[in-house]
């Protein structure tokens, strides 16, 4: 940027973009004009739009894979459910209308002991879905 002949400006900053440009500009020890001579440069010149467009493509693929990823867990969860309750229903008698009290406390009782290992297994951060990456890894 040239040094040379400068035309002068007046404009209005809200004060915590002020504050902000007065802090900043007195950590790198250089003027408030030179920062803002800086950031209008850049602002304008025609590969700022690229390299911004090129910074938010880097950034939707990273958001993307991790959607992929959090895909990948919902759908093994679903699967691994799916899985537990298919084989619960065949182990499980099914009640009677007149189920007695005992009959209904003890499935009470099994449901309970369900939502307390889950509920450990979330605190602890062990993940099925951890493990079944270790096999899949082992089998590469």
């Amino acid at each position: 940027m040239s040094k040379g002949n400068r035309i002068k400006h007046t404009f209005r900053l809200p004060p915590d973009l002020s504050r902000q440009l007065a802090d900043y500009a007195g950590r790198k020890r250089v003027s408030q004009a030179s920062i803002v001579e800086a950031a209008v440069a850049s602002f304008l010149s025609p590969d700022g739009s690229e390299r911004l467009e090129a910074a938010f493509a880097r950034r939707l693929d990273r958001i993307s894979r991790q959607l992929d990823k959090l895909d990948y867990h919902v759908e093994v969860g679903n699967e691994a459910f799916s899985l537990y309750l298919k084989r619960w229903l065949a182990v499980t008698p099914t009640p009677l209308n007149g189920a007695s009290a005992a009959e209904r406390a003890e499935a009470e009782k099994r449901f309970d002991f369900f939502i307390e290992v889950l509920a450990r297994r979330l605190e602890t951060g062990l993940r099925l879905s951890d493990g079944l990456l270790r096999i899949d890894e082992t089998r590469d």
